[in-house]
């Protein structure tokens, strides 16, 4: 669960609604990690919930995963060295994005990603690099060259073509296609951005060894009809798990 969404909602009426507090109920539900993408100016995830969450998660739910997203600036790593993450995912996002819509250029950033991903790999965390499911093999055997454990697959627009089956399906192979390399690379596969539970199915069917899906805004808004810890089956249902 990506708590991003319930930060904002938090900080238009705080202390209200409890930021740890919903991850409690979603972890309790059967969610396996918790999500946080603590931006520069902390519009949404404050600063001051990450040793919460922290916290939380290994008072009552040690099998439990913390997972920061963020840009690999001085600041982010200072966060992460402190909270101590199972996991980092990291973003090459500018300070005023309203949200994460790009992966990285793999080629490019070749030389800042080999010292990043060593430098954060020195806090004994998991790494994995935000990438766009466009396809291309070479730029996933790049990610891996650089030291990277896992990928997370851009998943915005699948989820966007909600109302447009055959774009998706052709968005959907092209993932697919990426997570192939990924795995023929030794990496392992996570996913985010605009899941839903009427799309998460196909998802898995094409790539059926996805570690994880971190799911926000789709997450809180079916919340609000159903409830945390119903929609939190929910998701798990959507998932292929028994619940």
């Amino acid at each position: 669960m990506n708590l991003n969404a319930i930060a904002m909602l938090r900080n238009r009426r705080d202390p209200w609604p409890s930021v740890t507090g919903l991850g409690r109920i979603a972890l309790a539900a059967g969610a396996s990690g918790l999500t946080v993408h603590p931006r520069p100016d902390q519009r949404h995830v404050r600063f001051s919930d990450l040793p919460e969450i922290r916290a939380l998660i290994d008072d009552e739910f040690p099998e439990a995963e913390f997972n920061i997203e963020g840009y690999p600036s001085e600041e982010f790593f200072d966060l992460c060295a402190s909270a101590e993450p199972e996991q980092v995912t990291l973003v090459p996002d500018d300070p005023a994005q309203a949200t994460s819509d790009h992966g990285w250029d793999f080629r490019r950033n070749r030389e800042l990603l080999v010292d990043v991903v060593a430098k954060y790999k020195t806090i004994g965390c998991r790494v994995s690099l935000f990438a766009d499911g466009d396809g291309d093999a070479d730029a996933v055997k790049i990610a891996r060259e650089v030291g990277a454990d896992r990928i997370e697959l851009y998943t915005g627009p699948y989820g966007g073509c909600y109302d447009y089956p055959q774009k998706a399906a052709v968005i959907l192979e092209a993932l697919g296609k990426t997570a192939d390399a990924a795995f023929a690379n030794g990496l392992d596969v996570n996913a985010g951005h605009d899941l839903t539970v009427a799309n998460l199915p196909a998802l898995l069917k094409r790539i059926p060894k996805l570690a994880e899906t971190s799911i926000g805004h789709g997450l809180t808004a079916d919340a609000l009809e159903y409830g945390m810890a119903e929609t939190v089956r929910r998701f798990r249902r959507a998932c292929g798990q028994v619940v």
